[in-house]
């Protein structure tokens, strides 16, 4: 979603050789460069008829989840997304085999597949999964413990 460009130029030394951006992944099934350059779909037209459900949204952008989901949250509340409840594109494991950037460095700076964060009553869930097909439930909004508003 055209986050971390910079950090991706950096890690695969992008700005002194391009041609990593040529080479065919077979798990993208396509170049490192046609991928990085795909668009993404807007979500509004998906979304809008869920808006009257939705408690907030985060548009997960530069920042990545860590930055993004706590400017919709109340203080006192953080996200807690449950692990393996979704599978981060392939684009995600080839930019970390081809660099030394950790886990939590990917999850600060890349979305990780979720380009866009609603929160809702629990009750209201299905009826925005039966309205959004694409969409998945990714964990839940609990106190925070300190600092901490995004926990993975």
């Amino acid at each position: 979603h055209t986050n971390g460009y910079s950090l991706v130029r950096h890690v695969l030394g992008l700005d002194d050789d391009p041609s990593p951006l040529y080479e065919h992944y077979s798990e993208l099934d396509q170049t490192l460069g046609e991928a990085l350059l795909t668009p993404h779909a807007s979500y509004y037209r998906a979304l809008s008829p869920v808006f009257p459900l939705v408690k907030g949204m985060a548009h997960i952008t530069g920042g990545g989840l860590m930055d993004n989901v706590p400017r919709m949250l109340p203080d006192g509340l953080a996200a807690s997304f449950t692990a393996g409840s979704w599978q981060p594109p392939p684009i995600f494991s080839v930019l970390q085999e081809q660099s030394d950037v950790t886990p939590d460095e990917m999850y600060r700076v890349f979305n990780m597949g979720l380009g866009m964060v609603l929160v809702c009553d629990r009750s209201r869930a299905p009826e925005i999964l039966a309205s959004v097909p694409e969409a998945l439930v990714v964990g839940e909004v609990t106190g925070s413990d300190g600092d901490r508003r995004v926990i993975l």
